[in-house]
């Protein structure tokens, strides 16, 4: 720093403590659900059940920036978030309940995937 000078953080005020412990919360809400249901052995179902829960966990952070943040640009990055992440947690919940049925089910609607992709 120049001639001695040190660069402090700005203090926390209450509304970014109270920020803090909402995301904190959030946050180990979703790794909770996402261990919760343990693992079956069947990779896609597996997958799917926890990438619902970390979905769920973006949501749930990007509606606290909205209630927290100020910055447009932040804030519109959390609506499209919310926009594209609540489409995708339906779509997981429909394929995993669709798997959890039937695991062979559809994937002939799914071709094998070549080259680097799925290795």
């Amino acid at each position: 720093m120049k001639n001695g000078a040190h660069h402090h953080a700005p203090a926390a005020t209450a509304a970014d403590s109270l920020f803090a412990q909402d995301m904190d919360r959030s946050m180990a809400r979703m790794m909770q659900s996402m261990h919760a249901p343990g693992y079956s052995g069947d990779a896609d179902q597996d997958f799917l059940a926890m990438m619902i829960p970390h979905h769920a966990g973006a949501v749930d952070m990007a509606r606290l920036v909205l209630q927290h943040g100020r910055d447009p640009i932040t804030r519109q990055l959390a609506e499209e978030i919310i926009a594209g992440q609540t489409v995708e947690i339906d779509s997981m919940q429909r394929r995993l309940a669709l798997l959890q049925r039937a695991p062979a089910a559809g994937l002939e609607e799914f071709p094998a995937l070549g080259g680097t992709r799925g290795r």
